[in-house]
């Protein structure tokens, strides 16, 4: 009598292995826009030119506080996310995109405390306008080296990955892979004082930074990966 073994869960695919990590990457991505715009509205209304904060403006001030909180979150999130699929192709470029969320997480979390301070400050009475200024003023520098300088080194890293892999249209990392030159320029202005941050040719930088990270994240979330040398021979455990 000959019988048959039944092959055990361990070695059978069941569906697009990948499919769970790009869609958390895409809804991350995704999410980071949704709390990233309104924060940079919140902080406009509240923050005068001259840096001191117009007055009744602490619910603005906690809720930008609040949403860059979660664009640091998020930002980590897709990063860890993608990390197990990206690192078959370049395990060094995978941890550093890790890495450079990481940093960047950091980097706003600082800027978060220095708006809450603020906050804290005008509620007690305690806050003079020299001490409001040089909290938003480290807020507006974070806001330079998180969003900007960081960002601009995960498009090189995320979309040279993207690129090579074959994951999503070459078109889109493409993008990114142009405008992250184009923001570092902008920011390197603003730096040494030949720019604003809420200039029009910052604005004008960021947008295909801007259109990368949203399509890049679009796609996943709505196609997943495309199949690549990458994800070949993924088995999805039960």
């Amino acid at each position: 009598m000959t019988t048959t073994a039944r092959p055990t869960t361990a070695t059978r695919a069941s569906g697009d292995p990948t499919r769970n990590h790009a869609r958390a990457a895409g809804f991350f991505y995704l999410l980071t826009f949704a709390a990233s715009l309104p924060a940079f509205f919140f902080i406009g209304s509240a923050v005068n030119p001259d840096l001191t904060i117009a007055a009744g403006h602490d619910t603005e001030l906690l809720g930008a506080g609040l949403l860059d909180f979660v664009t640091a979150l998020t930002g980590v999130g897709s990063a860890v996310a993608l990390f197990p699929i990206l690192k078959r192709q370049n395990q060094a470029l995978a941890l550093g995109i890790v890495t450079s969320r990481l940093v960047e997480a950091a980097i706003i979390m600082t800027g978060v405390v220095s708006l809450l301070a603020v906050v804290t400050l005008d509620q007690h009475g305690a806050g003079s306008v020299d001490s409001t200024q040089a909290l938003v003023a480290v807020r507006e520098w974070t806001f330079l080296f998180g969003p900007g300088f960081m960002a601009s080194i995960n498009a090189v890293l995320l979309g040279t990955l993207m690129y090579q892999s074959r994951l999503v249209p070459r078109i889109i990392p493409t993008v990114g892979l142009i405008g992250a030159p184009l923001l570092v320029a902008a920011n390197v202005a603003t730096l040494f004082g030949h720019n604003e941050q809420d200039s029009a040719i910052t604005m004008l930088a960021t947008v295909p930074v801007a259109f990368w990270e949203l399509s890049v994240g679009t796609w996943m979330l709505v196609k997943g990966f495309r199949p690549s040398p990458v994800t070949a021979g993924i088995v999805k455990v039960d």
